[in-house]
């Protein structure tokens, strides 16, 4: 099973790298909860205020006002974790963007979702290219490793 993200900020690692299992976590913490503060999510997500600050510049989540106080809402914490969760797997902000803004369409998320998949399906194949040029890299770069390993030795011989 996949880690969720507040399995991971107990187990010491950090939980920007980690990818939640969605079925089991996406409300996760969230039970009988309406509104958050910022201290809450910064915790919650180990990211800082102003990461939170950054996302709701970018339109990415709306939090109401209370005076000075943010309250972020369920749905700004569900949003919150989707970005989080496509940062953590590679997508910019943008492709984040337009996977959350396909989910007012009131289609009962099938777009969503429809678009969502094809996106998945387009960064595993990212992944999988650039896993193929990285162990390419490592096999040139341990043939380049040895021969660096033999001249060396090669040449202290020579000097005894």
């Amino acid at each position: 099973m996949k880690p969720d993200f507040n399995s991971d900020r107990r187990s010491g690692r950090n939980p920007r790298r980690a990818i939640p299992d969605l079925a089991a976590s996406f409300d996760a913490g969230a039970t009988g909860r309406e509104s958050f503060t910022i201290r809450e999510l910064t915790k919650e997500f180990g990211i800082s205020a102003r990461t939170l600050r950054f996302y709701e510049e970018k339109g990415l989540i709306a939090p109401r006002r209370n005076g000075q106080e943010r309250l972020y809402s369920r749905r700004d914490r569900a949003r919150l974790k989707y970005v989080l969760m496509g940062r953590a797997v590679g997508f910019s902000l943008e492709e984040v963007r337009q996977m959350l803004d396909l989910y007012d369409l009131g289609d009962g998320q099938v777009t969503q979702l429809r678009v969502a998949l094809g996106k998945f399906k387009e960064q595993i194949g990212r992944l999988q290219r650039q896993k193929s040029e990285i162990e390419r890299a490592i096999v040139e770069l341990s043939s380049a490793s040895k021969a660096v390993e033999t001249m060396l030795a090669s040449g202290a011989r020579a000097r005894a």
